[in-house]
């Protein structure tokens, strides 16, 4: 595709549609349509359990000049959830899917948390059709760690006084980035509910992907951001395993920095993919 498409003067819209796959119906948020001059397309998946609105101000950024598309991983937000606990392999094929639905032969892709572990599978599953990853944490755990992650993300036990509710909005506010306010967190707060009680499959299947077995295997280019936020001490560990890449450290961002620094991130993107 010509890189050289100019930017829209402003965000771009985004639309929400469905495609048919694996799991049933996969929801999807989608700016900028294709156009002549648009730059390489743009897949963008999410962390666990929430959905592909944290990327709503980022679609409207990026689809200024190519098209960017958010799913919601089967079983979070408005995507049917799969009948079994699913692996990264599942989530990443029912994305390669996606890709065929809109007809999106080459894209880019960004990854938080669980969507890098995804984003990375499909590029190992489409060599040729994924270009570019940027992955937002990368982390390589003892076993020790591991199984305390295992622990501390397994499904949480219901109260009738609702008080898992309290707890899980606390751990939320726990974990807030630098300058992400109340209520940007309660936007997402819903979607972290949204998956009910297979709501820790998606941090099943992450806990079950190793990145030294599969990082080695991929030979695109990759970006790794190191934010600020519960991955940040486990996340260098990576980079020995991956053949092209580098790690852009931003301990001054956090959880909600894609609202915060949308324009920042968008540029740094940018240059990476069409740099």
């Amino acid at each position: 595709m010509n890189s050289g498409a100019e930017h829209a003067a402003g965000p771009a819209i985004v639309r929400r549609r469905y495609v048919d796959g694996r799991f049933g119906q996969l929801h999807l948020r989608v700016a900028g349509p294709p156009a002549a001059g648009a730059k390489r397309p743009l897949l963008c998946f999410h962390l666990s359990p929430v959905s592909g609105e944290i990327y709503h101000a980022f679609l409207g950024e990026m689809g200024r000049d190519r098209l960017a598309v958010a799913p919601d991983t089967p079983g979070y937000g408005a995507s049917d959830a799969p009948r079994h606990p699913p692996e990264i392999a599942d989530y990443a094929a029912a994305m390669g899917e996606a890709m065929d639905a809109l007809g999106i032969a080459e894209a880019d892709c960004v990854g938080f948390h669980t969507g890098s572990k995804i984003a990375l599978e499909l590029a190992l599953q489409r060599p040729a059709a994924i270009r570019h990853l940027v992955l937002i944490s990368t982390p390589v755990y003892t076993d020790e760690e591991l199984a305390k992650m295992r622990a501390e993300f397994a499904p949480v036990a219901l109260r009738e006084d609702g008080g898992h509710l309290v707890d899980y909005w606390q751990a939320l506010v726990n974990f807030r980035g630098p300058g992400q306010t109340l209520e940007m967190i309660m936007r997402y707060y819903p979607d972290h509910l949204r998956g009910g009680a297979h709501r820790h499959w998606g941090h099943r299947a992450a806990f079950n992907y190793s990145y030294p077995e599969h990082l080695p295997r991929a030979t695109q280019p990759m970006l790794v951001l190191n934010n600020g936020d519960d991955l940040e001490a486990f996340t260098p560990r990576a980079m020995p395993f991956i053949r092209d890449g580098r790690l852009l450290e931003r301990p001054d961002w956090g959880h909600g920095f894609l609202d915060l620094h949308t324009a920042e991130f968008g540029a740094i993107v940018r240059q990476f993919f069409d740099g």
